[in-house]
């Protein structure tokens, strides 16, 4: 099932007895954990609502069978067990024997569950040609959540606006998820505070996201390369003391710029030799709408240009550890040479 699908579901008041949410996708995969708890209703931790890990996994089915007293259902939900994950050499015969048990149980007993448990399971990663996930997707609903493509996550911030009645056109999401990321937790803080800010019939814009949004670091970055590629050696020294001003690490700086230059580098490279960009930069789905930042910025600086710099930033690290500079002289030396 689809994140849309299972939300819709949720939103319908639709509940199934049995779950398996997994993926990387934390805060998409926790909110709707919520809400399928917000739909059970009460939950009275030890009576109608167990917390299962990879300690007590083995009391799955005594916690099944015991009634839920005084309540009509009981909640399980067991968290990063590791029931589900692909075998390796390290695991234990135990471990298996409770996997084994607990599928050939589900496949037995799956009435009795339906009547009154909703049993859940949240992993991280899983094999999906194990008997146990392939028995909770025969009897139940598996949902995978990855991260959000850029799309999903502009229509998503779309509707949150709606829901408050706030204007925001699509190349302002654009810019707004350039600048502050696809990490959805981040988003979502961020959206809310421009909400606020314009208020009910308003409209976010570009302006009002420069004003009050918390860039990433990434995002900066890329500010900061635009200016050296248009040989703006103020603009970019103005980049890097923000960036000092907002008290983030000069070793952090100097490593982000670093992986940065290398990525344009890649960039370059695959260009040239007509490979794939997308999987040469070894980017996720939410984040191939960067390729054509870094198209656009391969084009500031020629190969060797890059080569260099990305010596120079090397050989700037290994001085400063030496004693031999101070790294803030030594990054505005660099951003001063290229810029001129």
């Amino acid at each position: 099932m689809t994140i849309e699908n299972l939300e819709k579901e949720l939103t319908q008041k639709k509940l199934n007895s049995l779950y398996l949410l997994y993926g990387e996708e934390l805060f998409l995969l926790e909110s709707n954990l919520k809400k399928i708890k917000s739909l059970f209703g009460e939950c009275i931790k030890g009576i109608n609502y167990i917390l299962l890990d990879e300690q007590n996994i083995q009391e799955i089915i005594e916690d099944i069978e015991t009634p839920s007293f005084g309540y009509e259902k009981k909640l399980i939900i067991a968290k990063n067990t590791g029931l589900l994950k692909k075998e390796t050499k390290k695991k234990t015969g135990d471990n298996n024997k409770i996997k084994d048990k607990l599928n050939l149980y589900i496949n037995e007993n799956i009435k009795v569950i339906n009547q009154s448990i909703i049993l859940i399971f949240i992993e991280e990663e899983v094999d999906n040609k194990s008997e146990l996930y392939q028995t909770i997707e025969k009897n139940g609903v598996v949902c995978k959540f990855d991260f959000q493509k850029p799309l999903q996550i502009e229509q998503r911030i779309k509707s949150i606006c709606n829901s408050y009645k706030v204007q925001i056109d699509s190349q302002t999401i654009k810019y707004f998820i350039e600048c502050c990321g696809t990490n959805m937790q981040d988003l979502i803080n961020e959206i809310r505070k421009l909400i606020e800010y314009v208020g009910e019939n308003g409209t976010i814009k570009k302006e009002d996201i420069d004003k009050l949004s918390i860039k990433k670091l990434e995002s900066i970055i890329f500010d900061l390369t635009d200016n050296l590629g248009n040989k703006d050696i103020l603009g970019a020294l103005q980049v890097l003391k923000n960036l000092i001003y907002a008290k983030e690490p000069l070793a952090k700086i100097l490593i982000t710029l670093y992986n940065h230059f290398k990525k344009i580098y890649i960039t370059k490279i695959a260009l040239n030799t007509n490979k794939d960009l997308a999987s040469s930069l070894n980017l996720k789905p939410n984040q191939l709408f960067l390729t054509t930042k870094y198209k656009v910025q391969s084009k500031y600086f020629s190969q060797k240009d890059l080569r260099n710099i990305l010596q120079e930033l090397c050989n700037l690290d290994y001085n400063f550890k030496s004693g031999k500079i101070d790294l803030q002289i030594g990054l505005e030396t660099i951003l001063c040479r290229y810029c001129s």
